[in-house]
């Protein structure tokens, strides 16, 4: 029995197949993953990724859409391991109805209920697909679970998760490295050059990468000023997945819990550089984020991103359009905006590298200005060499 074989079998009868076979999860697979499963489960290989389909982009080979259907099906492999499929969750409503949903491997509550819910991100089934939004959208509608004190809604996470992974793998094709460099569990603070120019989609694609290539994958809580929670509607969906506002209060809460935060020092200035700047990484603020670090005893993880700063290329900055924006949004701190032709964003690939760790030196207690200025200054310094390198090797910007 082949794939060939089993292409032309209706999804009724693989599922009869996949039961005759004892194929665990088999009730919450799709048709290909049951072909899947069942070549396996038969002994023959894995078959190989389909011929990728869909609109040619400019820049984006059928090759690299083959990839990323391969990377997609390893990114579901994983999460499939994390989530038991024969047994369900032990949540009950206050009505007495069952949750229904699989259990985290190792735990009797799936992944809406558990206690780690906010910070581990693992899919309610498992994987991520459309059809599972069905089941996860009747959760939403009856508020079968809570949210975090920050906003964090777990099904709006998983929905938003999946759907942005379209330009994660298919349009920016993110090459991700040093991702051991991201602890497993605790608190840690992600600092990474900023650009885009339009949207952050710096922040989008940092959060896709710890979620993607981590073996447990762990929720980012991005940082974002005040514009992000002034807008209506967009504020709402920012919070619900899971960014933070960039002020004290917030970050102290997340760094207390164990939270990932992250965070761009560079923030307006970085976000509206022009193309000529791009890459030149600016000064950090004044290191507030080695303060907070300092005083939470947090490690400090550098980032250096390629591929943001080159999606929308600025060609000029306008003052004029800041001193609009600041009428219509007062509490915008924006001094100038971006000027740039291209609508839609460029299929740019992507490379994140993360660096290893640096370590408080003093935890616990507030650093000294000069010593905070001089540990921020050291921290861009390693994200700018890191960028430097990175250019240095990229032979095509796609």
């Amino acid at each position: 029995m082949n794939q060939d074989d089993l292409a032309g079998f209706t999804k009724k009868e693989l599922a009869d197949l996949a039961r005759s076979l004892d194929v665990s999860g088999r009730s919450t697979m799709n048709k290909d993953e049951l072909m899947t499963a069942i070549l396996q489960e038969s002994g023959d290989p894995e078959p190989p990724p389909k011929p990728a389909q869909g609109f040619p982009l400019p820049g984006v080979s059928k090759e690299d859409r083959l990839e990323a259907r391969a990377r997609r099906q390893a990114l579901n492999r994983r999460l499939g391991g994390l989530v038991d499929n024969e047994h369900h969750c032990r949540w009950k409503s206050i009505e007495g109805h069952p949750c229904g949903l699989p259990v985290v491997v190792g735990s009797e509550r799936c992944s809406l209920h558990h206690e780690d819910g906010y910070d581990a991100a693992i899919p309610a089934f498992g994987r991520l697909g459309f059809d599972t939004w069905p089941t996860l959208m009747r959760h939403l509608a009856l508020a079968t679970y809570d949210i975090d004190p920050i906003g964090l809604d777990p099904v709006v996470h998983e929905m938003v998760w999946h759907v942005l992974n379209g330009l994660y793998y298919d349009y920016f094709r993110v090459e991700v490295e040093g991702i051991e460099h991201v602890p497993q569990q605790g608190a840690a603070m992600l600092v990474a050059n900023h650009g885009g120019a339009a949207l952050p989609y710096d922040g989008a694609m940092l959060s896709l990468a710890v979620l993607n290539e981590m073996p447990r994958p762990r929720r980012l809580r991005i940082t974002g000023t005040e514009i992000f929670n002034m807008l209506p509607w967009l504020s709402h969906l920012y919070r619900k997945v899971g960014a933070a506002y960039a002020a004290r209060d917030d970050a102290y809460d997340l760094l207390g819990r164990g939270a990932l935060l992250g965070v761009f020092p560079e923030g307006e200035r970085g976000f509206m550089k022009p193309v000529w700047q791009a890459y030149h990484v600016q000064r950090f603020g004044r290191g507030g984020f080695v303060d907070l670090a300092e005083r939470t005893g947090t490690p400090v993880i550098p980032v250096a991103i390629v591929g943001a700063e080159e999606v929308h290329p600025a060609l000029t900055v306008s003052t004029a359009l800041a001193r609009l924006v600041r009428f219509v949004f007062p509490q915008q701190r924006v001094e100038q905006i971006a000027v740039f032709l291209n609508p839609f964003p460029l299929p740019i690939r992507w490379r994140i590298r993360f660096l290893p760790p640096v370590p408080p030196a003093e935890p616990g207690s507030a650093p000294d200005p000069l010593a905070m200025l001089e540990r921020s200054e050291e921290i861009r310094r390693q994200v700018q060499e890191a960028l430097d390198d990175m250019l240095a090797k990229r032979r095509s910007i796609f």
